[in-house]
Protein backbone atom coordinates (compact mmCIF):
# COMPACT_ATOMS: atom_id res chain seq x y z
CA UNK A 1 0.00 0.00 0.00
CA UNK A 2 1.55 3.37 -0.95
CA UNK A 3 1.99 5.82 2.25
CA UNK A 4 -1.12 8.23 2.04
CA UNK A 5 1.78 11.14 2.67
CA UNK A 6 3.64 10.18 -0.07
CA UNK A 7 3.12 11.01 -3.92
CA UNK A 8 3.34 8.13 -6.63
CA UNK A 9 5.58 8.56 -9.53
CA UNK A 10 5.41 6.18 -12.37
CA UNK A 11 9.09 6.12 -13.94
CA UNK A 12 8.72 5.14 -17.56
CA UNK A 13 12.28 3.85 -19.05
CA UNK A 14 13.34 2.67 -15.28
CA UNK A 15 15.65 0.17 -16.88
CA UNK A 16 17.57 2.81 -18.99
CA UNK A 17 20.76 5.09 -18.14
CA UNK A 18 18.69 7.47 -16.56
CA UNK A 19 15.77 6.50 -15.45
CA UNK A 20 17.12 3.97 -13.19
CA UNK A 21 18.59 6.92 -11.49
CA UNK A 22 15.23 8.54 -11.09
CA UNK A 23 13.98 5.28 -9.94
CA UNK A 24 16.84 4.83 -7.03
CA UNK A 25 16.45 8.76 -6.14
CA UNK A 26 12.73 7.97 -5.90
CA UNK A 27 13.38 4.60 -3.73
CA UNK A 28 15.51 6.74 -1.55
CA UNK A 29 13.30 9.30 -0.68
CA UNK A 30 10.40 6.96 0.24
CA UNK A 31 9.37 9.57 3.18
CA UNK A 32 8.04 11.71 0.49
CA UNK A 33 7.75 9.41 -2.64
CA UNK A 34 6.36 5.77 -3.52
CA UNK A 35 8.40 4.32 -6.77
CA UNK A 36 6.67 2.58 -9.43
CA UNK A 37 8.87 1.54 -12.19
CA UNK A 38 7.33 0.30 -16.06
CA UNK A 39 10.27 -1.63 -17.80
CA UNK A 40 9.83 -3.41 -21.49
CA UNK A 41 11.41 -7.06 -20.49
CA UNK A 42 11.71 -8.91 -17.24
CA UNK A 43 15.87 -8.70 -17.73
CA UNK A 44 15.16 -4.88 -17.19
CA UNK A 45 13.34 -5.17 -13.87
CA UNK A 46 16.23 -7.69 -12.78
CA UNK A 47 18.50 -5.32 -13.71
CA UNK A 48 17.22 -2.70 -10.87
CA UNK A 49 16.32 -5.05 -8.29
CA UNK A 50 13.17 -6.53 -9.88
CA UNK A 51 10.92 -5.14 -6.78
CA UNK A 52 7.59 -5.78 -7.37
CA UNK A 53 6.85 -2.05 -7.68
CA UNK A 54 8.37 -2.23 -10.85
CA UNK A 55 5.92 -3.51 -13.93
CA UNK A 56 6.56 -4.57 -17.34
CA UNK A 57 4.91 -3.20 -20.67
CA UNK A 58 5.25 -2.29 -24.01
CA UNK A 59 4.26 2.05 -24.03
CA UNK A 60 4.25 1.29 -28.06
CA UNK A 61 2.66 -1.61 -29.01
CA UNK A 62 0.40 -1.05 -31.83
CA UNK A 63 -1.82 -3.96 -32.57
CA UNK A 64 -2.65 -4.90 -36.23
CA UNK A 65 -4.81 -7.21 -37.69
CA UNK A 66 -3.46 -10.54 -39.64
CA UNK A 67 -4.65 -10.45 -43.29
CA UNK A 68 -6.90 -13.07 -44.26
CA UNK A 69 -9.93 -12.06 -41.60
CA UNK A 70 -13.36 -11.94 -43.39
CA UNK A 71 -16.26 -10.65 -41.08
CA UNK A 72 -18.84 -11.87 -43.41
CA UNK A 73 -18.03 -15.61 -41.50
CA UNK A 74 -18.35 -14.60 -37.97
CA UNK A 75 -15.37 -15.67 -35.03
CA UNK A 76 -12.87 -12.66 -34.31
CA UNK A 77 -9.93 -11.10 -36.69
CA UNK A 78 -6.50 -12.24 -35.12
CA UNK A 79 -4.02 -9.78 -34.73
CA UNK A 80 0.01 -9.29 -33.85
CA UNK A 81 2.12 -7.18 -33.10
CA UNK A 82 5.28 -5.35 -35.46
CA UNK A 83 8.67 -4.76 -33.42
CA UNK A 84 7.96 -1.10 -32.47
CA UNK A 85 11.30 0.33 -31.95
CA UNK A 86 11.85 2.97 -34.40
CA UNK A 87 11.11 6.46 -33.13
CA UNK A 88 7.75 6.84 -34.56
CA UNK A 89 6.62 4.46 -32.40
CA UNK A 90 8.55 4.59 -29.12
CA UNK A 91 9.49 8.41 -28.93
CA UNK A 92 5.79 10.00 -31.13
CA UNK A 93 2.94 6.85 -30.80
CA UNK A 94 4.43 5.71 -27.64
CA UNK A 95 4.58 9.04 -25.32
CA UNK A 96 1.38 10.07 -26.66
CA UNK A 97 0.22 6.49 -25.23
CA UNK A 98 1.10 7.25 -22.04
CA UNK A 99 -0.10 11.08 -22.37
CA UNK A 100 -3.40 10.04 -22.84
CA UNK A 101 -3.36 7.39 -20.11
CA UNK A 102 -1.71 9.76 -17.47
CA UNK A 103 -4.98 12.23 -18.55
CA UNK A 104 -7.56 9.14 -18.06
CA UNK A 105 -5.87 8.57 -14.98
CA UNK A 106 -6.02 12.15 -13.23
CA UNK A 107 -2.11 12.16 -12.96
CA UNK A 108 -1.52 15.58 -11.84
CA UNK A 109 2.53 16.00 -13.11
CA UNK A 110 4.16 14.65 -16.57
CA UNK A 111 8.25 15.10 -15.90
CA UNK A 112 9.12 14.20 -19.90
CA UNK A 113 13.22 14.20 -20.51
CA UNK A 114 13.55 15.16 -24.07
CA UNK A 115 16.86 16.17 -25.69
CA UNK A 116 18.20 19.84 -27.09
CA UNK A 117 18.48 19.82 -30.80
CA UNK A 118 15.05 19.68 -31.45
CA UNK A 119 14.73 23.20 -33.10
CA UNK A 120 17.35 21.94 -36.18
CA UNK A 121 15.48 19.77 -38.48
CA UNK A 122 18.51 18.92 -40.07
CA UNK A 123 20.36 17.75 -36.64
CA UNK A 124 22.47 14.54 -37.27
CA UNK A 125 20.26 12.53 -35.27
CA UNK A 126 17.51 12.95 -37.60
CA UNK A 127 20.00 10.99 -39.90
CA UNK A 128 19.98 7.89 -37.75
CA UNK A 129 18.48 5.33 -39.84
CA UNK A 130 16.28 8.26 -41.70
CA UNK A 131 14.43 7.88 -37.80
CA UNK A 132 14.09 11.92 -37.54
CA UNK A 133 14.17 11.29 -33.95
CA UNK A 134 14.05 14.48 -32.82
CA UNK A 135 11.33 15.52 -34.84
CA UNK A 136 9.29 13.14 -33.25
CA UNK A 137 10.55 13.95 -30.19
CA UNK A 138 9.41 17.51 -30.65
CA UNK A 139 5.95 16.42 -31.99
CA UNK A 140 5.23 14.48 -28.55
CA UNK A 141 6.57 17.41 -26.24
CA UNK A 142 4.14 19.29 -28.20
CA UNK A 143 0.96 16.89 -27.57
CA UNK A 144 2.35 16.91 -23.27
CA UNK A 145 2.03 20.86 -23.61
CA UNK A 146 -1.39 20.78 -25.49
CA UNK A 147 -2.85 18.04 -23.13
CA UNK A 148 -3.92 20.39 -19.83
CA UNK A 149 -1.64 17.96 -17.56
CA UNK A 150 0.93 20.18 -15.76
CA UNK A 151 3.75 19.26 -16.97
CA UNK A 152 7.85 19.73 -17.36
CA UNK A 153 9.95 19.23 -20.43
CA UNK A 154 13.60 18.59 -19.89
CA UNK A 155 15.78 19.03 -23.05
CA UNK A 156 18.79 17.88 -21.79
CA UNK A 157 22.33 18.16 -23.27
CA UNK A 158 24.41 15.68 -23.79
CA UNK A 159 24.43 12.74 -21.55
CA UNK A 160 27.38 12.02 -19.23
CA UNK A 161 27.75 8.69 -17.13
CA UNK A 162 29.45 11.00 -14.20
CA UNK A 163 28.70 11.84 -11.01
CA UNK A 164 25.63 14.28 -10.07
CA UNK A 165 25.56 17.86 -7.59
CA UNK A 166 29.04 18.98 -8.51
CA UNK A 167 28.22 20.90 -11.02
CA UNK A 168 26.29 24.67 -11.50
CA UNK A 169 23.14 23.37 -13.41
CA UNK A 170 22.29 25.72 -16.83
CA UNK A 171 19.53 26.23 -18.50
CA UNK A 172 18.07 27.96 -21.72
CA UNK A 173 15.86 27.81 -24.49
CA UNK A 174 15.82 27.06 -28.37
CA UNK A 175 18.85 25.11 -28.44
CA UNK A 176 21.22 28.34 -27.35
CA UNK A 177 23.24 26.14 -25.38
CA UNK A 178 24.15 24.01 -28.13
CA UNK A 179 25.96 27.28 -29.23
CA UNK A 180 27.91 27.48 -26.72
CA UNK A 181 30.71 25.40 -24.41
CA UNK A 182 28.60 23.78 -21.96
CA UNK A 183 25.92 22.03 -23.62
CA UNK A 184 26.68 18.25 -21.83
CA UNK A 185 25.19 16.90 -18.59
CA UNK A 186 25.57 14.35 -16.05
CA UNK A 187 22.44 12.08 -16.39
CA UNK A 188 22.61 12.14 -12.25
CA UNK A 189 21.84 15.79 -12.41
CA UNK A 190 18.93 15.44 -15.20
CA UNK A 191 17.36 12.80 -12.66
CA UNK A 192 17.70 14.98 -9.58
CA UNK A 193 15.91 17.76 -12.01
CA UNK A 194 13.04 15.63 -12.57
CA UNK A 195 12.29 14.63 -8.90
CA UNK A 196 13.25 18.86 -8.21
CA UNK A 197 10.39 19.34 -10.69
CA UNK A 198 7.71 17.67 -9.00
CA UNK A 199 7.94 19.99 -6.08
CA UNK A 200 7.48 23.41 -7.39
CA UNK A 201 5.05 25.18 -9.05
CA UNK A 202 7.66 27.35 -10.85
CA UNK A 203 8.55 23.79 -12.71
CA UNK A 204 5.06 23.60 -13.87
CA UNK A 205 3.98 24.32 -17.72
CA UNK A 206 7.73 24.91 -18.32
CA UNK A 207 9.73 23.34 -21.13
CA UNK A 208 13.87 24.13 -20.78
CA UNK A 209 16.95 23.15 -22.28
CA UNK A 210 19.58 21.72 -19.50
CA UNK A 211 23.38 21.49 -19.23
CA UNK A 212 25.86 22.21 -16.52
CA UNK A 213 28.90 24.22 -16.71
CA UNK A 214 32.22 22.39 -16.52
CA UNK A 215 33.26 20.36 -12.69
CA UNK A 216 35.53 22.86 -11.41
CA UNK A 217 33.63 26.08 -12.35
CA UNK A 218 30.93 28.24 -10.87
CA UNK A 219 28.85 26.63 -7.77
CA UNK A 220 27.05 23.20 -7.52
CA UNK A 221 23.47 24.25 -7.87
CA UNK A 222 21.53 23.64 -4.48
CA UNK A 223 18.36 25.87 -5.10
CA UNK A 224 16.08 24.47 -7.46
CA UNK A 225 13.66 26.80 -6.87
CA UNK A 226 15.45 29.62 -8.28
CA UNK A 227 16.71 27.31 -11.05
CA UNK A 228 12.48 26.72 -12.40
CA UNK A 229 12.45 30.22 -11.56
CA UNK A 230 14.74 31.64 -14.27
CA UNK A 231 12.40 29.54 -17.06
CA UNK A 232 9.67 31.50 -18.47
CA UNK A 233 9.41 29.50 -21.62
CA UNK A 234 5.98 27.20 -21.84
CA UNK A 235 7.60 25.28 -24.78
Amino acid sequence: MADLNTSTVLVTGAGGRTGSIVYKKLKERSEKYTARGLVRTKESKQKIGGADDVYIGDISAVPKMKPGFDPTKGGRPEFYFEDGADPEQVDWIGQKNQIDAAKAAGVKQIVLVGSMGGTNPNHPLNSLGNGNILVWKRKAEQYLADSGIPYTIIRAGGLQDKEGGIRELLVGKDDELLETETKTVARADVAEVCIQALQYKEAKFKAFDLASKPEGTGTPTKDFKALFAQIATRF
